[in-house]
């Protein structure tokens, strides 16, 4: 499931992911918002929060995942990945390989410096 949290606001997208991500959390919640962001900014700043309850992506859901890389990669300024686990390399890994902008990993206890890094950037 993907959340959006309150700290999004103008080029800045927040989201939290918890227990599997679904192919509609990124067609119905990740993609129209990242749309949105993209046309009135040009590009944007991104905060995603795997929480503890993360289990991972069903399989749709990487390939979401991979077009969403493919499509919009140009237009990430810094991309943070906050969490712990086998999930915070990969994630980083993968936002690397797709983005043209920075993306760094963070600690659970990290949070509101990862978000102070996007918004500095």
């Amino acid at each position: 499931m993907l959340h959006i949290l309150p700290e999004t606001a103008g080029d800045i997208i927040v989201v939290q992911a918890t227990e599997k991500l679904t192919p509609a959390d990124y067609q119905d919640i990740f993609l129209p918002l990242l749309e949105e962001k993209v046309a009135a900014h040009g590009k944007v700043r991104c905060l995603i929060y795997l929480d503890h309850n993360f289990k991972g992506w069903e399989a749709g859901a990487i390939w979401e995942d991979t077009k969403l890389g493919i499509r919009h990669g140009n237009d990430f300024i810094r991309l943070a990945v906050v969490g712990g686990g086998d999930w915070l390399d990969w994630a980083v890994k993968l936002g690397q390989a797709f983005i043209s902008g920075d993306a760094q990993h963070f600690t659970e206890s990290q949070f509101l410096q990862a978000l102070h890094w996007i918004d500095a950037g």
